[in-house]
């Protein structure tokens, strides 16, 4: 199965970093480390190989890939000889991208170009030519189908999100709304075109109510919100510690500092209102006594690709005796999350090729905010997945109803629509 990966956000560093890395493991000079998919239980299911990942995208920036990932390279990213390996690959897929959009994503636009789609179409025009892009894709390289990823910048939440609850009230909003963002319209005009799509960032993407009926209607996964990489993905698996031993939390403090693209469109409250959303939530449900949850998230030039969490988690224990755990993660932004990219668009392709539509709550570990998912401990969240790859190893196919029921370990409400945060 050839599988296109058209990635919203394909200059950035993380897209880089994910196409670098799959070239690469293509010609045989780093191994498979980090992807979820490439260790067991995932390995047993038919995945589509990471060999047959034809890559495309869109951008609102400029530079070429083979730029960015040298620069990627300098900033301790991935290794010089690496890059140098795979440059001319990078130059081939730096031709499949296209200009993209950047409407309503705030301080984003500050990275972008000349031309984008919406200097001269309406947002109709703009999701039309988006579907036409894509097609092109598909049919210039003879793709069996294609993953639409969102790996763009943060941008600030929908005013009213409710409005969009609807396929038809979405659809109308076409013609006359000024607050659809960029990543729903990436969405519909990938879901309406029967295209898996997901959203890798904290923006709204498919969870709109309008977006996930015709999702379900039309038969589509899609899955999200806010690639699971670091911080967050230590508290999901501490939490449900202190949990366990029943130790009460009385206070848990993050502070992130970074300093690529992202930490700079975070600089703006606006943008970085759903990305602190999507790192509080976490705690709030693992933890539902804790008295204070904070995070914060400053913008730090000189880190580039290098992000620092610093955790102080002060608890109390047996006979009121007061303690505290502190930590640091200190890790390349990109190096973590652009495998698990990889890896989704592997799962996406898969479910889409089974016909299982909708959200697709086993890819609940992957993710900060994960659609139709109440539970937040990791350990949980792989049992969903596993649970779904033993459903699946072997057979040619299983029915949504079948893969609800095997992803039904710990998601409360799977399937329902969770609420945007405002």
């Amino acid at each position: 199965m050839t599988v296109g990966v058209w990635l919203v956000g394909a200059r950035g560093n993380v897209a880089t970093t994910a196409m670098v890395g799959a070239k690469a493991i293509d010609r045989g000079v780093v191994d498979t480390t980090g992807l979820v998919t490439a260790r067991e239980p995932c390995a047993r299911l038919d995945l589509p190989a990471i060999e047959e990942l034809v890559f495309g995208g869109h951008d609102i920036r400029t530079q070429t890939l083979r730029e960015r990932a040298r620069a990627l390279s300098k900033d301790g990213g991935p290794p010089a000889s690496v890059v140098d390996v795979v440059a001319d690959d990078l130059d081939r897929i730096n031709d499949r991208i296209r200009t993209g959009t950047a409407v309503n994503c705030g301080r984003a636009l500050e990275l972008a170009g000349d031309d984008l789609l919406e200097d001269d179409h309406s947002l109709r025009g703009v999701v039309e030519q988006i579907q036409a892009d894509l097609t092109d894709f598909e049919r210039s390289h003879d793709l069996d189908r294609v993953v639409v990823v969102n790996v763009a910048s943060s941008e600030p939440m929908p005013a009213a999100p409710d409005r969009y609850d609807t396929r038809a009230a979405f659809e109308a909003a076409l013609e006359d709304d000024d607050d659809i963002p960029a990543s729903s319209l990436y969405a519909y005009a990938a879901l309406s075109d029967g295209r898996p799509f997901v959203n890798f960032t904290p923006n709204t993407g498919s969870a709109l109510g309008g977006l996930e009926e015709i999702a379900e209607t039309e038969g589509v996964p899609h899955m999200g919100r806010d690639g699971k990489t670091g911080e967050t993905l230590l508290k999901s698996a501490l939490a449900p510690m202190f949990a366990g031993r029943n130790l009460h939390v009385m206070s848990w403090e993050g502070h992130n500092i970074l300093g690529n693209d992202d930490g700079l469109v975070l600089e703006d409250e606006e943008n970085q209102a759903g990305k602190l959303a999507s790192k509080g939530g976490v705690l709030t449900s693992l933890l539902p006594d804790l008295e204070h949850n904070r995070v914060r998230i400053d913008y730090t030039p000189s880190l580039g690709d290098w992000k620092t969490a610093w955790d102080h988690v002060h608890f109390r224990g047996f006979l009121d005796t007061e303690m505290k755990l502190q930590f640091t993660w200190e890790g390349s932004d990109s190096a973590l999350a652009a495998p698990l990219v990889l890896d989704l668009a592997r799962l996406a392709a898969y479910a889409d090729e089974r016909d299982e539509g909708g959200l697709q709550p086993h890819l609940a570990s992957f993710f900060k905010s994960p659609m139709g998912v109440d539970e937040h401990d990791l350990s949980q969240q792989f049992a969903m997945l596993e649970a779904y790859v033993e459903a699946h190893a072997g057979e040619g196919s299983v029915s949504s109803a079948d893969r609800d029921q095997t992803t039904a370990v710990g998601t409360g409400v799977a399937g329902s629509r969770p609420e945007v945060e405002e």
